[in-house]
């Protein structure tokens, strides 16, 4: 008979692409892993996973069962945090995916805001980058998240936009900032770019290459950074400029580059943020608490979308 557990063992050896990995991931001897997979193939009278050294590699039945067992698992979740929902606001833990930016507009002050409701909580704010806080929403593994998403639509979630972030120019050059950059002179700035591991992902990016698609060029960068405020302090130092949201340039200038300044993109562009979570979910109330702080956070600092 098929088992959670079976589904767990499978997933793990799934994206480890090892049996041994998976069981140090989930904590259990190899042979019980093992055990658990070849259950669940004889369940469903396939073959999952062939060997190939000492790893395995999944068949065409395993990628076929893959989204159907992050669903199972993802639902068993939903039922577990419903069934404890009555407890959750009291001693519980309360996670919540946040865009990587988040620490410069509501991170911390979204802590304070709940702990003040609820000082027996403990808080987790998950999230380095908005995609992969989506793959977290996507497997499970958190119940909504706030993120910046270059489109507001995504399959099996549901996507309300909150508030709107203006995308804009900084440079220490004075010249640079005498009037709104147009997508031409974008695509020759010499650029310090932010969170080079989510490059191809990253929603500020996104944006960008939309407003240069007419142009035929991509935003070129001279230098790549993950974190915004090395790409800020850079800038300061007259190494090159960038693009980032206004909100983190507000924040970040005065005290990273304070000789720097900032001017709108022309035409103006925006990065979307955005309340997500899997589609059809029932949202615990630590969830919804979440959403509701985190929401009127960011709504007092970016410009609130305001539902139709």
């Amino acid at each position: 008979m098929l088992s959670l557990h079976q589904l767990r063992c499978f997933l793990a050896a799934y994206e480890r692409g090892s049996i041994t990995a998976a069981a140090e991931d989930l904590g259990y001897a190899q042979p019980s892993v093992s055990e658990q997979i070849r259950a669940l193939e004889r369940t469903l009278g396939t073959t999952l996973f062939r060997r190939v050294g000492r790893g395995v590699v999944a068949t065409e039945a395993a990628e076929s069962l893959r989204p159907h067992a992050e669903a199972m698992l993802a639902s068993s979740d939903e039922a577990r945090r419903a069934v404890q929902s009555v407890e959750a606001l009291e001693t519980g833990t309360i996670r919540f995916g946040m865009f990587g930016t988040a620490r410069l507009y509501a991170g911390a002050g979204l802590v304070a805001d709940v702990l003040a409701r609820h000082p027996g909580v403990r808080v987790e704010l998950i999230g380095q980058n908005s995609n992969d806080v989506q793959e977290d929403l996507r497997r499970g593994r958190l119940e909504a998240a706030m993120i910046a998403v270059p489109t507001v639509s995504s399959e099996g979630m549901q996507v309300t936009p909150v508030a709107r972030d203006e995308l804009v120019y900084i440079s220490a050059d004075p010249e640079r900032l005498r009037s709104p950059v147009t997508a031409d002179r974008l695509a020759g700035a010499s650029l310090v770019m932010p969170e080079t591991t989510w490059r191809a992902v990253d929603s500020t990016r996104i944006v960008l290459r939309q407003m240069l698609h007419e142009t035929g060029w991509n935003p070129v960068t001279r230098i790549e950074v993950e974190d915004v405020e090395t790409a800020v302090e850079l800038v300061g130092m007259g190494l090159a400029d960038t693009v980032i949201p206004r909100g983190a340039a507000e924040q970040l200038l005065p005290r990273l580059a304070p000789t720097a300044g900032w001017v709108s993109l022309r035409p103006q562009q925006f990065d979307t943020l955005a309340i997500v979570h899997r589609a059809g979910a029932t949202l615990s109330p630590a969830a919804r608490l979440m959403i509701e702080l985190a929401t009127a956070r960011i709504q007092a600092i970016a410009t609130p979308i305001r539902p139709r």
